[in-house]
Protein backbone atom coordinates (compact mmCIF):
# COMPACT_ATOMS: atom_id res chain seq x y z
CA UNK A 1 0.00 0.00 0.00
CA UNK A 2 1.35 3.54 -0.82
CA UNK A 3 1.46 6.05 1.83
CA UNK A 4 -1.50 7.63 2.54
CA UNK A 5 -1.52 11.50 3.44
CA UNK A 6 -3.57 12.83 5.73
CA UNK A 7 -5.87 15.22 5.19
CA UNK A 8 -5.15 17.85 8.46
CA UNK A 9 -1.78 16.28 9.72
CA UNK A 10 1.64 15.28 8.25
CA UNK A 11 1.15 11.67 9.35
CA UNK A 12 1.15 8.91 7.09
CA UNK A 13 0.09 5.50 6.83
CA UNK A 14 2.08 2.61 5.37
CA UNK A 15 1.91 -0.80 5.51
CA UNK A 16 4.99 -2.39 7.36
CA UNK A 17 6.47 -5.84 8.37
CA UNK A 18 5.50 -6.07 11.68
CA UNK A 19 9.39 -7.51 12.59
CA UNK A 20 10.59 -3.94 11.84
CA UNK A 21 12.26 -1.98 14.09
CA UNK A 22 9.71 0.93 14.24
CA UNK A 23 6.79 -1.55 14.57
CA UNK A 24 8.54 -3.15 16.99
CA UNK A 25 8.98 0.41 18.84
CA UNK A 26 5.45 0.89 18.56
CA UNK A 27 4.78 -2.43 20.06
CA UNK A 28 6.95 -2.22 23.06
CA UNK A 29 5.08 0.96 23.59
CA UNK A 30 1.90 -0.66 23.02
CA UNK A 31 2.87 -3.91 25.77
CA UNK A 32 4.11 -0.59 27.92
CA UNK A 33 1.14 0.72 28.44
CA UNK A 34 -1.10 -1.82 28.80
CA UNK A 35 1.17 -2.57 32.00
CA UNK A 36 0.59 0.76 32.95
CA UNK A 37 -3.67 0.77 32.20
CA UNK A 38 -4.22 -3.13 33.54
CA UNK A 39 -4.78 -3.66 37.14
CA UNK A 40 -2.92 -6.82 36.85
CA UNK A 41 -0.70 -5.17 34.52
CA UNK A 42 0.12 -7.16 31.11
CA UNK A 43 3.04 -9.47 30.26
CA UNK A 44 3.00 -10.22 26.43
CA UNK A 45 4.26 -13.87 27.19
CA UNK A 46 0.77 -14.90 29.15
CA UNK A 47 -1.12 -12.84 26.01
CA UNK A 48 -1.89 -14.60 22.58
CA UNK A 49 0.62 -12.51 21.12
CA UNK A 50 0.10 -12.94 16.98
CA UNK A 51 3.09 -14.49 14.99
CA UNK A 52 4.76 -11.76 12.67
CA UNK A 53 4.12 -14.12 9.68
CA UNK A 54 -0.22 -13.87 10.88
CA UNK A 55 0.57 -10.25 10.04
CA UNK A 56 2.23 -9.99 6.45
CA UNK A 57 0.80 -10.87 3.05
CA UNK A 58 -0.87 -13.02 1.97
CA UNK A 59 -2.72 -13.58 5.69
CA UNK A 60 -2.73 -10.66 6.99
CA UNK A 61 -1.11 -6.88 6.83
CA UNK A 62 0.52 -4.58 9.62
CA UNK A 63 -0.36 -0.70 9.29
CA UNK A 64 2.49 1.97 10.73
CA UNK A 65 1.64 5.47 11.42
CA UNK A 66 4.29 7.98 10.86
CA UNK A 67 4.91 11.81 11.47
CA UNK A 68 7.96 13.60 10.50
CA UNK A 69 9.56 9.42 9.65
CA UNK A 70 8.54 8.44 13.47
CA UNK A 71 6.31 5.71 14.13
CA UNK A 72 3.43 7.38 16.23
CA UNK A 73 0.83 3.97 15.56
CA UNK A 74 0.06 0.73 14.67
CA UNK A 75 -2.58 -1.72 13.82
CA UNK A 76 -2.49 -5.70 12.79
CA UNK A 77 -4.19 -7.42 10.80
CA UNK A 78 -3.80 -11.44 11.96
CA UNK A 79 -4.97 -13.75 9.12
CA UNK A 80 -5.01 -17.57 8.72
CA UNK A 81 -5.94 -17.78 5.43
CA UNK A 82 -9.55 -17.47 5.31
CA UNK A 83 -12.34 -15.08 5.28
CA UNK A 84 -12.20 -14.61 8.84
CA UNK A 85 -9.12 -12.49 10.78
CA UNK A 86 -8.48 -10.36 13.70
CA UNK A 87 -7.20 -7.08 14.09
CA UNK A 88 -4.62 -6.72 16.49
CA UNK A 89 -2.61 -4.17 18.59
CA UNK A 90 -4.23 -1.24 17.89
CA UNK A 91 -2.21 1.91 19.74
CA UNK A 92 -1.44 5.47 19.01
CA UNK A 93 1.03 7.86 20.89
CA UNK A 94 -0.38 9.70 23.32
CA UNK A 95 1.24 12.66 21.41
CA UNK A 96 -0.62 11.72 18.02
CA UNK A 97 -4.02 11.09 20.00
CA UNK A 98 -7.26 13.29 19.68
CA UNK A 99 -6.84 13.79 16.01
CA UNK A 100 -8.53 10.63 14.93
CA UNK A 101 -5.55 8.39 14.14
CA UNK A 102 -7.09 5.45 15.47
CA UNK A 103 -10.01 5.55 13.25
CA UNK A 104 -8.07 6.33 10.58
CA UNK A 105 -5.64 2.94 11.18
CA UNK A 106 -8.67 0.84 11.86
CA UNK A 107 -10.30 1.99 8.01
CA UNK A 108 -7.04 1.09 6.77
CA UNK A 109 -6.55 -2.32 8.27
CA UNK A 110 -10.41 -3.30 7.10
CA UNK A 111 -9.50 -1.84 3.38
CA UNK A 112 -6.46 -4.38 3.62
CA UNK A 113 -8.74 -6.94 4.89
CA UNK A 114 -10.68 -6.67 1.75
CA UNK A 115 -8.26 -6.74 -0.21
CA UNK A 116 -7.31 -9.95 1.12
CA UNK A 117 -10.98 -11.42 0.24
CA UNK A 118 -11.59 -11.26 4.39
CA UNK A 119 -14.73 -10.61 5.10
CA UNK A 120 -15.37 -10.97 8.97
CA UNK A 121 -13.13 -9.49 11.31
CA UNK A 122 -13.24 -9.89 15.47
CA UNK A 123 -10.95 -8.20 18.39
CA UNK A 124 -10.57 -8.01 21.52
CA UNK A 125 -10.13 -5.61 24.33
CA UNK A 126 -9.71 -4.53 27.87
CA UNK A 127 -12.54 -2.44 29.46
CA UNK A 128 -9.40 -0.36 30.80
CA UNK A 129 -9.30 1.31 27.49
CA UNK A 130 -12.88 2.91 27.17
CA UNK A 131 -11.73 5.18 24.73
CA UNK A 132 -10.78 1.75 22.19
CA UNK A 133 -14.45 0.43 22.90
CA UNK A 134 -15.98 3.78 22.08
CA UNK A 135 -14.53 3.55 18.76
CA UNK A 136 -15.08 -0.01 18.14
CA UNK A 137 -18.96 1.00 18.85
CA UNK A 138 -18.73 3.91 16.54
CA UNK A 139 -17.61 1.95 13.85
CA UNK A 140 -20.03 -0.79 13.72
CA UNK A 141 -17.91 -3.16 15.77
CA UNK A 142 -20.52 -5.19 17.42
CA UNK A 143 -20.07 -7.29 20.78
CA UNK A 144 -19.72 -10.62 20.47
CA UNK A 145 -19.25 -13.84 23.39
CA UNK A 146 -15.57 -14.50 24.11
CA UNK A 147 -14.01 -16.44 21.12
CA UNK A 148 -10.57 -16.91 23.03
CA UNK A 149 -8.56 -18.06 25.88
CA UNK A 150 -6.57 -14.82 26.41
CA UNK A 151 -6.38 -14.25 30.26
CA UNK A 152 -6.62 -9.85 29.32
CA UNK A 153 -9.36 -9.32 27.17
CA UNK A 154 -12.60 -9.07 28.22
CA UNK A 155 -14.87 -7.21 25.76
CA UNK A 156 -14.83 -9.01 22.07
CA UNK A 157 -16.38 -7.19 18.86
CA UNK A 158 -16.80 -8.40 15.25
CA UNK A 159 -17.57 -6.63 12.20
CA UNK A 160 -18.95 -7.75 8.77
CA UNK A 161 -17.44 -5.74 6.10
CA UNK A 162 -18.88 -4.45 3.51
CA UNK A 163 -17.04 -3.87 -0.17
CA UNK A 164 -17.37 0.02 -0.67
CA UNK A 165 -19.91 1.00 -3.61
Amino acid sequence: MDPIPASRSTILLETADPASEAARACLQAYYDELARRFASGFDVALSRDPDAADMRPPRGSFVLARRDGLPVGCVGLKGHGGELAEVKRLWVAPAARGQGLARRLMQCVEQAALQLGIRVLRLDTNSALPEAIGLYRDTGWVEIPRFNDDPYPDAFFEKTLRDAP
